[in-house]
């Protein structure tokens, strides 16, 4: 066993002799760090949220806020973390929390904490940038500093109706340069140490390469692998799940890369979606139009690709995405790679033709994209909630005829399926209101939809349809008929 650590408000502590299960949030009330809180514990309040030093996209490193109920602090061996206590003290509050104080930001003071870390990720947040009036008036969803109030998604708050946490927020300047957290910025954050703990006969392993994981998984493939711990967080804190032994690739070089040639785009599997979504910067605009509405800023920082694919989920929502992208999944193993068309992949309620020693390690997108997509998700909110329905369209329309259509659907059958039908009724005809309306009754008929508390069968059936016309209403003209 290899002895772990991690550095929290600059202090070194010890989590060797700590069950493997132990939260994040857990450990850090139990070294006297109460601010952050426990409010859901399945990452949906924020009262956990604490901050991370990550690899940055702009600076060498990125201060990233996280749930701290969600991951096992195991995951953190080796290295940093901030609280609400480390960022400043009575006698000198750092500007996030001075700000908070004075326009009322905090009222029963519970969620104030994980409002602190999320807002002071989005402080220094390197390409923040005040906006001139007439910008800051036209985007609802930044100040005139530059803030972007989304990084607040997935913190909430029963006391103040949100505005003077707004108003805090969009009142913060700029660092000072001589800030500590600001000077950190210019030096790369620690490597992930490789961890190897045991604690009451359980297992705990950080592999240093992909191959070490391979091995480990073809020794032992019943395993559970994590990355971001989004779903498996919810597992450990409300169902009581304990894993003989875990197997964390978050941190793996070979799956956190991301690549455009000319003929496809190639996802590591452990790229959390903030890091594609910010790669990416909209080069691939359905991937653009789901980022915000999956989950909330905190899940996102720490969700991958691999793992909300690896759950076999049908009501995901990046798989209705990519079966609209055509993408594929490399699957590898000690026996080597293979490449299998995400069309394919899933078999069942959660099941999939992956082997139990394979790790999905990357997701390929092939080039060139269709110029008409979209992405409609129906839920009870706009944000952070889970799908009811889920739709992914990537049509091509050339001369004002459907030439390809790719439709992927989530929340309408056992798996994530594609609208096959819908598709075969849409090619080779003019996109025009007929066929829209035509391939619309269509889409209502795809799928096995079911009743349950999010939404009725008929309801799903019928978001089906229309989310087709929506599709065709707003297209643009040059490829409307």
């Amino acid at each position: 066993m290899v002895a772990g650590k991690v550095t929290i408000n600059g202090q070194s502590a010890s989590i060797t002799d700590v069950p493997l299960h132990t939260t994040a949030l857990d450990f850090l009330r139990g070294c006297g760090l109460t601010g952050c809180k426990e409010g859901c514990a399945e990452g949906e309040c924020g009262a956990c949220s604490v901050l991370i030093a990550r690899p940055g996209l702009r600076t060498s490193t990125e201060w990233v806020a996280i749930n701290a109920c969600l991951v096992p602090i195991a995951s953190l061996d080796g290295q940093e973390i901030v609280t609400a206590e480390g960022l400043g003290e009575p006698g000198g509050l750092h500007p996030v929390q001075q700000e908070m104080a004075v326009r009322g930001g905090s009222q029963c003071g519970y969620c104030t904490p994980g409002f602190i870390c999320s807002m002071a990720a989005e402080y220094y947040r390197a390409d923040r940038r005040p906006s001139n009036g007439s910008d800051a008036e036209a985007d609802h969803g930044h100040g005139p500093n530059g803030f972007d109030i989304h990084a607040l998604s997935g913190n909430l708050c029963r006391c103040t109706g949100y505005r003077p946490i707004r108003d805090a927020a969009y009142a913060l300047g700029a660092p000072p340069p001589d800030d500590w957290f600001v000077t950190r910025l210019s030096a790369p954050p620690t490597e992930p140490a490789a961890t190897r703990l045991r604690h009451e006969g359980r297992s705990f392993v950080r592999p240093e390469t992909l191959a070490d994981a391979l091995r480990l998984l073809h020794a032992d493939p019943g395993a559970t692998v994590i990355a971001g711990c989004t779903d498996w967080g919810v597992e450990v804190n409300l169902r009581g799940t304990r894993a003989a032994s875990v197997i964390a690739v978050d941190r793996l070089p070979e799956l956190r890369g991301l690549v455009v040639d000319a003929d496809r785009i190639e996802i590591g599997a452990a790229l959390t979606l903030t890091e594609i979504e910010r790669r990416l910067d909209g080069g691939v605009p359905l991937l653009a139009q789901m980022f915000p509405q999956f989950a909330s800023r905190l899940i996102r920082n720490g969700a991958t690709l691999g793992g909300n694919l690896g759950t076999g989920s049908p009501i995901g929502d990046s798989p209705p995405v990519l079966l609209a992208l055509e993408a594929s999944l490399v699957l590898a193993s000690v026996d080597g790679e293979r490449e299998v068309a995400l069309s394919d992949y899933f078999t069942g309620y959660r099941q999939s033709v992956r082997r139990a020693d394979e790790l999905i390690t990357a997701v390929r997108i092939p080039l060139p994209l269709a110029r008409l997509a979209a992405f409609h998700k129906i839920a009870k909110r706009r944000f952070d909630d889970i799908s009811s329905v889920a739709i992914g369209f990537a049509l091509e329309v050339e001369d004002r005829v459907v030439t390809k259509a790719r439709i992927g659907l989530g929340g309408v059958a056992a798996t994530p399926i594609r609208a096959r039908a819908t598709e075969a009724a849409l090619e080779g005809r003019p996109w025009t209101p007929d066929t829209a309306q035509a391939a619309a009754d269509v889409l209502r008929g795809e799928g096995t939809p079911i009743d349950d508390h999010r939404a009725s069968a008929a309801f799903r059936a019928a978001m089906l349809g229309q989310s087709l016309l929506k599709l065709y209403a707003e297209s643009p003209e040059e490829v409307s008929a």
